[in-house]
């Protein structure tokens, strides 16, 4: 039986279908670096609520931004149910350096945290709408009162992104099951 792979949808900004997750973030981080994720996101939340229009002179730049946010929550999705299997090689710089400062020391030791935190308070399909909104707010002249929460996920996302850096940075190593260990505990 094929096993069906997952569609990341990254073709509309990467040009290619990665079904891989791996090489999905991989391709996402290399299409854009982690300061155009950011300031798009925060860029687009802050336009949300006003009566200009985000990008009035390029609004498909938005449009792509949304497409790879897209497939980035789809990606890291994908990778925190992986968790247990794999995890975040060890940092090769001193420990007192944080040069993604939305993480705590813990999250920073394990980004994989971060997903799943994010993942428990807010479902997949809440940032998907929450992306969405903000999108099509931030492409809109209204300004009003909003009914929905934007803190919460764009926290979450900041976080996320800052997490899925910090991972490609690093690098994946998958977790050798050591054999015999209640043995050697033991002992």
């Amino acid at each position: 039986m094929k096993k069906n792979k997952k569609k990341f949808e990254t073709k509309f900004w990467a040009g290619f279908e990665v079904g891989n997750p791996f090489e999905a973030s991989d391709a996402l981080f290399d299409f854009a670096h982690l300061d155009y994720y950011k300031r798009n996101l925060t860029q687009a939340v802050l336009y949300s609520n006003k009566k200009e229009i985000c990008s009035e002179d390029k609004p498909g730049e938005i449009f792509i931004f949304y497409k790879a946010i897209s497939s980035f929550l789809k990606i890291y999705y994908s990778l925190q149910k992986k968790s247990r299997k794999w995890k975040v090689k060890e940092s090769a710089r001193a420990e007192n350096v944080f040069h993604l400062t939305s993480l705590t020391k813990q999250e920073y030791d394990n980004p994989f945290i971060v997903f799943r935190k994010a993942f428990t308070e807010k479902t997949l399909k809440e940032f998907e709408f929450f992306l969405s909104e903000i999108v099509s707010l931030s492409l809109s002249p209204y300004k009003g009162e909003l009914d929905i929460d934007l803190t919460t996920p764009y926290i979450h996302l900041i976080k996320m992104l800052d997490a899925g850096e910090l991972m490609r940075e690093r690098g994946l190593e998958k977790i050798q099951k050591i054999k015999g260990s209640k043995e050697k505990a033991e002992c």
